[in-house]
């Protein structure tokens, strides 16, 4: 039996040394709906990009910690974005495999969208997992977004997906 405070998540900034966080993900299990694994330039170039936006105020990453685990169990963020011709955010989360199913992503994503809400200067927040990921999928409907509807994406680019949009509305936070 596992106790409460083994079920605590937070959320820390994106710092220099969260590279293995990255790489942790970078499994074919893992980025199975998401193009496949990527070459160790490209998860090095995301990790810098992920500390550029924060300075350049373009996004919020942070690394997912747990109570359960002496390492970050994965990452959330959100991210600026122009769709439909609205200013939103958009967000992505990865919760390494073996913390999988223990409710972690779905408490890391909610404070994320709360940080968005306290933080943030847009109104509504997107996530675009593709139709057939059900786990995500389903993470969306219980943190409370709503499905707008489908949409034609490419990711990574030049790979084209269908993805559900799933929306939220920061205002009913603030």
């Amino acid at each position: 039996m596992t106790s409460d405070s083994e079920h605590r998540v937070w959320l820390e900034r994106w710092q220099f040394d969260d590279l293995p966080v990255l790489e942790r993900s970078n499994t074919p299990e893992m980025t199975a709906f998401l193009g496949g694994p990527e070459s160790d330039k490209q998860i090095v170039t995301r990790h810098a990009k992920f500390l550029h936006l924060w300075e350049t105020d373009e996004a919020r990453m942070f690394r997912i910690r747990s109570a359960a685990a002496d390492d970050p169990v994965g990452s959330v963020g959100f991210w600026k974005k122009s769709w439909r011709n609205k200013d939103v955010y958009e967000t992505g989360w990865s919760v390494h495999t073996a913390h999988q199913g223990l409710g972690i992503a779905g408490r890391a994503l909610s404070e994320c969208i709360q940080y968005a809400a306290d933080n943030g200067d847009r109104d509504q927040v997107f996530a675009f997992p593709r139709t057939d990921n059900a786990a995500s999928n389903a993470l969306c409907r219980r943190a409370g977004f709503t499905l707008a509807g489908e949409a034609d994406f490419e990711y990574p680019q030049g790979h084209p997906i269908h993805v559900n949009e799933w929306m939220f509305d920061l205002s009913a936070l603030r």
